[in-house]
């Protein structure tokens, strides 16, 4: 399937409420997948950046959201809500595909409870926590779904920097750095 244009930063498209999927198993929802997985596989390659992506960021207004985490399965979560969000909250840092060049500390849940559906329409319920980053991509992804961007949610704009800052003073301590160890040994 074809690499998707991702909608930047002050893009209309980007602030819609997306609308629910009918029917998770229609064949319009698996190329929108694929488009999907295709987008963020040429960004990873390009970039070294994306574990996820949302329909919204290509243009499309459904509620649907594709996670490619390191070493897993690449996961599709259609109409994913969250159900139940923890007290505690975690500051992270955060970027987006829609603005690249923009990273910020923003606050999230620590822990959350997502409900979704996947391509047969069969229903799940997960527990995301801080493991593999999973609650805050989660939490980034399904913002996308109702207009709200990580720039909305950001702490501090002293924390926001560019993205040469980031990869300088802070890519270590962030869901990023196996990423960046990885492609060292790569260039070696």
């Amino acid at each position: 399937m074809p690499i998707r244009t991702i909608l930047q930063l002050g893009d209309p498209g980007l602030r819609e409420v997306a609308k629910k999927v009918n029917d998770p198993a229609a064949p319009e929802i698996r190329v929108l997948v694929e488009d999907l997985s295709d987008t963020l596989a040429y960004w990873k390659k390009t970039t070294g950046y994306g574990r996820g992506i949302a329909a919204p960021q290509i243009g499309s207004n459904l509620r649907v959201i594709f996670l490619k985490l390191p070493g897993e399965e690449a996961w599709p979560l259609v109409n994913p809500e969250i159900t139940w969000r923890s007290a505690e909250k975690i500051i992270v840092w955060d970027a987006c595909l829609s603005f690249l060049s923009i990273f910020m500390q923003v606050e999230r849940h620590r822990e959350i409870k997502v409900r979704y559906q996947d391509l047969h329409g069969e229903g799940h319920e997960i527990d995301a926590g801080e493991q593999r980053n999973l609650s805050e991509l989660l939490q980034h992804e399904i913002d996308h779904l109702d207009g709200i961007l990580a720039v909305d949610r950001i702490i501090d704009i002293k924390t926001m920097c560019t993205r040469e800052e980031f990869e300088k003073r802070y890519r270590a301590g962030s869901p990023y750095a196996v990423a960046a160890a990885g492609e060292e040994a790569r260039k070696s």
